[in-house]
């Protein structure tokens, strides 16, 4: 793609990816939000768009029931898996590592089908997601966190999306997104591309295949994604004093194709790269490196000098602990 005809999408000041923050004003903060009024939090009375909404996060799980009816061969695993792998990406690469943390640059068309895959992995759209993401790491295991482990692994791992409290798109913390107006249509309609992916799967293997390839991969996607807010606060090794509970996993980096690297993520928020050292594997960066080689995708950011200079503890290859 020369440059004459690639659109950068441009990088914008705000809330994209804060600062580490030292654990002395961390502690100040926490005082400061335990005592913040209750008016400040967005609420949502939705009452009828949640019911339905449950009804649909419950009745995928309970469809997974249907494997018992079309039973499994060798494409129904190979679509399963391979749609969990894409959509991981999906959220990883781009709702995770690009919408929410502009970690690399990539034009306006690709921007779009990222949002458009991302959407397709059944988690709402690029600016809720990553209006909620930002939420976590600037109040990260206090009281205005979405989803701290602190409050219970229940509610860490799926119970805070019941709340209504967090329905609402915080646009306030995506204006850089939110002035691409087919972003802002996606996310209103970010039921589009699950159905077309649920479509494109019947056309590949029947009624077996929209069990395999969405109902039952999506219930697996989106427990590997909710793995990262539960459990990487709480199992793995800690390499940074971020403030927070974040710590690192090899297993969870393996689930989520990198992502459980987390306590790298929380000390240095603008890396596109999580895994820091060469055997922290992380796929997703991987995956980003070869898209860089293509042009679809530019500046991918590295970790600075410093991050491997300031550490709390010596890293261990492939070492796990409680």
């Amino acid at each position: 793609m020369s440059e004459s005809v690639r659109f950068e999408v441009e990088e914008h000041e705000g809330p994209v990816s804060p600062e580490h923050v030292a654990p002395v004003e961390r502690t100040a903060q926490v005082e400061s939000i335990s005592r913040a009024p209750e008016a400040d939090r967005v609420e949502f009375d939705g009452r009828r768009e949640r019911a339905l909404s449950n009804a649909v996060y419950w009745g995928i799980h309970a469809s997974c029931l249907f494997v018992l009816y079309t039973g499994v061969d060798a494409t129904d695993l190979a679509l399963c898996f391979g749609a969990y792998f894409v959509r991981m990406f999906a959220i990883t690469g781009a709702y995770h590592r690009y919408f929410s943390h502009r970690t690399y640059k990539t034009s306006r068309a690709f921007q779009l089908f990222l949002g458009v895959l991302g959407a397709s992995a059944v988690q709402k759209g690029p600016l809720w997601w990553a209006g909620v993401h930002r939420l976590h790491h600037r109040y990260s295991d206090t009281p205005r966190d979405p989803h701290s482990p602190r409050e219970g692994f229940w509610h860490a791992h799926q119970g805070w999306i019941f709340n209504g409290r967090w329905d609402d798109t915080r646009m306030d913390q995506v204006r850089d997104l939110a002035r691409y107006p087919e972003l802002v249509w996606l996310n209103k309609f970010h039921f589009v591309p699950p159905i077309l992916w649920a479509v494109a799967c019947t056309l590949i293997g029947g009624f077996s295949g929209l069990v395999w390839g969405t109902v039952v991969s999506t219930v697996l996607l989106w427990h590997g994604t909710y793995s990262i807010n539960s459990l990487a606060h709480r199992i793995g090794r800690p390499r940074y004093d971020t403030g927070d509970d974040s710590r690192n996993s090899w297993l969870l980096a393996l689930l989520t194709l990198g992502e459980g690297w987390h306590n790298n993520h929380h000390y240095h928020q603008s890396s596109t790269r999580q895994g820091f050292y060469w055997w922290e594997i992380d796929v997703t960066y991987y995956v980003l490196l070869g898209l860089a080689k293509l042009g679809l995708v530019w500046d991918l950011k590295a970790p600075p000098a410093r991050v491997y200079a300031r550490r709390t503890q010596e890293p261990e290859p492939m070492r796990e602990a409680a």
